[in-house]
């Protein structure tokens, strides 16, 4: 080997650097447990609330210690910004995709115009875009240009008023607008992305990750370690559309006549449905019974008055007009909102807004505030005149938010002021559609433009509601379409259980390679931990995110890595066997090997960067690791292992022999008939996969959420459950479609359920896991509150552990890139393989073994979902699992091809002899990777934790069929596509 001092530099510098960039994470994980350690011993678990008391003084005493310098060249700050980043999975915390919605926007940009062409081509986008790939905006102007007739996209109400007059002007055609559209769309998606990272940058949290999808309106967002995570959904998910209305007061008559002719008009409504279900109803003999029995007034208050029997007199000196039980404020709220009952507002009120207050934690009564509204339901002031806002304390020391005007802003609030202090009103200071204070005006109009908010607010809620003003408003709303929340001890779990899946995994490959190979096998496995150091070297310097898909990567590199080693050391046996000298062998085994590792290396990597691609979250964790490991496993199988041998052979009197007693002659001298036995290869295999096809179309497969959508919440109790029974009970509450399955041990549950999988919004969030609270509090112990069962305290042990929620867009989406990833794979591999043998024969045979593979898995999961005691559904790690087959499966047949290619091309096909030859001669090579694959899997599969059991599976699954097909089917076709050349070529 050439240039060895260059090579042997390079690897040096690349350690060093490797453990320079580690090192980070082992100074803040000492200080992390040192910080843990002074919680635990200055509070017990006597002390009420003490979990996240000690979080608390955890966060403080790492504060404390921030800018202390360690061991000379760094602190705690700066190495937490250089630590090795761990994903949700490992970390706990959310991970949500908001979607930001373009039809607010456009809106926006046509001033919210009543243009019935416009608006019709909204509706059309709506209703085109769950059926489509296309970005919504691309669907609003194909419906716009189907109904437009004589109306244009600059016309006086749509896009050319006043406020894009800069930009768009009567003359303009439809092809000229739209550019300027697209442009306003992006830079609004710009202006919320924004918007979101300054929120998130004052959250708190270290390592956040936020970024754009393309331009699809989508934004990705991953909070690791964030535990509050009702306190996240809100910062990401609200608008922060701060209004100030002027309020109606109680005493006003005409909200009385309003309250009572509603009311009255409601029992009207009301009454024929009410009549229908008494019909509906059968009348049970005790009913019967009582019929002549009057009922209590107040329980036939709420049913004979909607509205009167539902409302609480407000506060007197309040500038609410009534107040209600919060259980009742969603039922209220929709009688106001109905057009009949709107229509009853007496003409001085008309535009009447209702809005309720705020509730604050633990309250069942908020109050109800009728806010003088207008034709355009636009405030008096709205939220783009504050300049700044700060979290702070009132007179009374209660946490409040401090805001400072703009000059114009300051003019509206002294005018607005003033006309609260002659009228006796209240000012509703209003964020997203909820009143958080309305105080009154004691001393005249307030000039400076200075105001707070104040109310039962927490510290961190002023220091939210201030964050976001600051922010500013999102341009547009914006929906959690996507959701994924992995409680903190869920997250230990994940790495423990992957750490000894890693440790047991590494144990059984360093073994196994210094027994079969001797002492060149200890070079081997000092390469392969060095491998390991790159590999997490790499992924530090990077900044790329560790996550449990991604460590099952690593693992998998252990076991992938050391087929370079294997194919190396192989060859050098070859090399000996025929006399050649030690020096001579060890260069030619290098030189020879080459071209076959840099050939199964490259078509594993073309399947992982097309995986990279089309996945998403864990998935490109999986796909990142996966190729950091094969460029690294590259550079030290083939330069650092020879470093290591070379120098060790050049002194005299040393033996290196490849072999231990007990392995040398294992495979030698091979001479099996491989293609005589491809009919009854043929055979078995076709009745693998028409099996297989049968299932699939017959049974199917189980489909997670990520592809049909829906929420599903990992649940864990005290004791085991019967999951068939706990199913009955919830699709009583959440109606037909929800499942319910164990998951992992007995006392755990996975339940998987559509219900309102179309609406966004933490209050759906919240009315779902109450649901289940209310449902599954039976099953937990006694005394567990709601905040106990959902995610919360890192040493939680029942409850929630983790949810996931994908929106029916976005799981079309995943479904769609799914497939797509599978096609590209296959393609490219076609492409790679037809460029390097130059025989389409070749690439036919290869691609119809992955073929092959693929539906054999896809058969047993089909055959098996249903029995199998963990989780088989298909997801996203599925799809990354079927990609590493095809990875794995072109991995070992590139080999076995390359190999055929050498002897025939020096000793011609000869009627498939030499093909049979050039099998054997892989044998050993073959069922040495495929064995230590195997048992890195196994130790993954049985130690790495109940989430990845099926994903493994899969991968089982697939390296056995793998190694079979690349001998007995891609071998096989290749030969019989090739055979009338081949007799021509002989013949000739």
């Amino acid at each position: 080997m050439q240039n060895k001092g260059l090579v042997r530099l390079f690897a040096i510098l690349f350690g060093l650097v490797s453990i320079y960039q580690l090192s980070f994470t082992f100074i803040t994980s000492k200080l992390e447990k040192d910080a843990e350690a002074h919680a635990v011993s200055r509070i017990s678990e006597a002390e009420e609330d003490y979990v996240a008391k000690r979080e608390a003084l955890e966060a403080s005493y790492l504060d404390s210690i921030s800018d202390n310098s360690v061991l000379g060249f760094t602190s705690y700050e700066d190495a937490k910004k250089k630590e090795l980043n761990k994903g949700l999975d490992l970390k706990g915390g959310i991970n949500v995709t908001l979607q930001i919605s373009v039809k607010d926007i456009l809106k926006g940009l046509a001033n919210n115009t009543k243009n019935p062409v416009f608006n019709k081509a909204l509706a059309d986008a709506d209703v085109a875009s769950t059926n489509s790939d296309k970005t919504y905006l691309e669907l609003f102007f194909e419906a716009f240009d189907k109904i437009k007739g004589e109306t244009k996209l600059a016309s006086p109400d749509i896009f050319a008023n006043k406020g894009l007059s800069d930009d768009v002007n009567f003359q303009m055609s439809d092809e000229e607008v739209k550019p300027i559209i697209r442009r306003k769309i992006d830079e609004s998606i710009v202006s919320a992305f924004e918007v979101l990272r300054e929120r998130i940058d004052g959250f708190g949290v270290t390592q956040p990750n936020i970024q754009r999808e393309g331009n699809s309106g989508r934004i990705l967002v991953e909070l690791p370690g964030a535990r509050d995570i009702a306190r996240a959904q809100e910062l990401l998910s609200s608008t922060a559309q701060l209004e100030f209305w002027e309020t109606y007061p109680q005493s006003n008559p005409s909200l009385g006549t309003f309250l009572v002719n509603a009311n009255e008009r409601l029992k009207e409504i009301l009454k024929p449905e009410q009549a229908k279900e008494e019909v509906n109803k059968p009348e049970s003999e005790i009913d019967s019974l009582l019929s002549d029995v009057s009922q209590d007034s107040l329980d036939m208050a709420p049913q004979a008055n909607p509205i009167l029997g539902k409302l609480i007199p407000a506060n007197p000196g309040s500038h609410a007009i009534a107040r209600a039980m919060v259980s009742d404020t969603a039922e209220i709220g929709k009688y106001l909102r109905m057009p009949e009952i709107k229509r009853l507002l007496p003409n001085d009120i008309q535009f009447t807004k209702f809005l309720w207050e705020r509730p604050a934690q633990d309250v069942e009564v908020v109050d109800l505030y009728a806010l003088k509204s207008n034709r355009d339901g636009v405030p008096r002031i709205s939220g783009d005149v504050v300049s700044d806002a700060q979290d702070t304390f009132d007179q009374f020391n209660k946490p409040a938010v401090s805001m400072t005007m703009n000059t114009r802003g300051a003019k509206e609030w002294e005018a607005l002021t003033g006309d609260a202090y002659n009228n006796q009103t209240g000012i509703a200071i209003v964020l997203d559609n909820k009143v958080y204070t309305a105080p009154g005006v004691s001393s005249g109009p307030i000039s400076g433009g200075r105001s707070e908010i104040t109310g039962t607010f927490t510290v961190n809620e002023t220091k939210d509601i201030a964050n976001v003003l600051r922010a500013g408003k999102l341009p547009a709303s914006a929906d959690i379409i996507q959701s994924e929340v992995v409680g903190p001890s869920l997250g230990q779990e994940a790495i423990d259980s992957g750490f000894i899946s890693f440790m047991i995994a590494m144990a059984f490959v360093l073994l196994w390679m210094i027994f079969y190979y001797g002492k060149a096998g200890v070079f081997a496995d000092i390469a392969l931990i060095f491998n390991i150091l790159l590999i997490f070297g790499v992924l530090t310097s990077l900044g790329a995110v560790l996550t449990l898909p991604g460590i099952a990567g690593i693992v998998l590199t252990i076991g992938m890595s050391v087929d370079a080693n294997v194919l190396i050391f192989e060859r050098i046996k070859e090399e000996l066997a025929k006399g050649k000298g030690k020096a001579q062998a060890i260069a030619d085994g290098f030189g020879n090997a080459l071209s076959s590792i840099l050939d199964a290396n490259i078509t594993t990597g073309l399947t992982a960067i097309i995986l990279f691609i089309f996945g998403s979250g864990p998935i490109k964790g999986f796909a990142t690791t996966l190729l950091i490991g094969i460029v690294t496993s590259l550079f030290t199988a083939i330069f650092v292992t020879r470093l290591m041998i070379d120098a060790y052979s050049a002194k005299k009197g040393r033996r290196l022999d490849f072999a231990t007693g007990i392995t040398k002659n294992l495979f030698t001298n091979m001479n099996i008939d491989f293609l005589a036995k491809r009919k009854f290869a043929y055979i078995l295999s076709g009745i693998l996969v028409v099996v297989s096809v049968f299932s699939l179309f017959t049974t199917g497969l189980q489909q997670g959420v990520d592809f049909i959508g829906g929420r599903s919440y990992q649940i864990r109790f005290e004791k085991a459950v019967n999951p068939s029974e706990i199913a009955s009970e919830l699709n009583t509450v959440f109606g037909s479609g929800t499942n319910v399955k164990t998951f992992g041990d007995a006392n755990q549950i996975k339940v998987t359920t559509p219900y309102k999988v179309d609406e966004e919004g933490v209050e759906v969030d919240t009315e779902i896991q109450t649901k289940l609270y209310t449902t599954l509090q039976k099953y937990l112990p006694d005394g567990t509150s709601f905040e106990d069962f959902t995610i919360g305290a890192s040493e939680k042990s029942i409850g929630i552990l983790q949810s996931v929620k994908v929106g029916p867009t976005i799981a079309d989406d995943i479904k769609k890139n799914a497939f797509l990833a599978i096609l590209g794979s296959l393609a490219v591999v076609f492409l790679y393989i037809l460029l390097r043998f130059r025989k389409w024969q070749f690439s036919l045979g290869a691609v119809v073994a992955v073929f092959h593979d693929v539906m054999i898995v896809l058969g047993i999961f089909s055959l098996t979902g249903k029995l199998m005691p963990f989780n088989m559904e298909i997801d996203q790690a599925f799809i990354a699992a079927i990609l590493t087959v095809i990875g794995y499966s072109l991995n070992d047949t590139v080999v076995v091809f390359d190999r055929i290619r050498e002897i025939t091309s020096i000793k011609g096909f000869k009627g498939g002899e030499n093909i049979n030859d050039a099998l054997n001669s892989t044998l050993s090579r073959t069922l040495n990777t495929s064995l230590t694959t195997l048992i890195v899997l196994l130790a993954i599969f049985i130690f790495g934790g109940e989430s990845l059991r099926g994903f493994m599976f899969a991968m089982i699954i697939g390296v056995v069929v793998g190694t079979y097909s690349s001998v007995f089917i891609a071998t096989p076709i290749m030969f019989d596509t090739l055979k009338k050349k081949i007799a021509a070529a002989t013949a000739a």
